[in-house]
């Protein structure tokens, strides 16, 4: 197992952002390495965070402005290679069919439910580090 996930944490509000790293603590769920977390507020951010690669999951706010987190997972899922799994925090579960559309593997409501999160967030580490492996 590495040493940490990295986790890429994408919102303009930085209270949005604080709620994901406290949801996720050191650690999401027991036998999971502890987290690092890569914060953005900008779409270009994002981008170039990236292509500098090291990126185990996105997690992305659905309702960032002015680039939303869901226009930005589906265009990370069509120009990223091995592009990571992403979580999307939507602002309703009726926005359920727009976390397909934009292909994140997983979405949970906004305001963030910590244990909702960190389960989301767990299954998607557990996939991606296997994968590596």
């Amino acid at each position: 197992m590495q040493p940490t996930a990295t986790v890429l944490v994408y919102s303009d509000n930085a209270d949005t952002r604080l709620q994901v790293r406290m949801a996720t603590g050191k650690r999401p769920a027991a036998g999971l390495p502890p987290v690092e977390f890569v914060e953005c507020a900008t779409f270009p951010a994002v981008l170039s965070a990236l292509e500098e690669g090291g990126i185990d999951v996105c997690v992305l706010d659905g309702e960032s402005a002015p680039a939303g987190g869901m226009g930005v997972c589906r265009q990370i899922k069509d120009e990223i290679f091995r592009c990571p799994p992403v979580l999307l925090l939507i602002g309703r579960p009726q926005d359920a069919w727009l976390a397909t559309w934009s292909r994140a593997e997983a979405a949970v409501t906004h305001p963030i439910d910590p244990v909702e999160f960190a389960e989301a967030l767990a299954g998607l580490l557990r996939t991606r580090l296997a994968v590596e492996a």
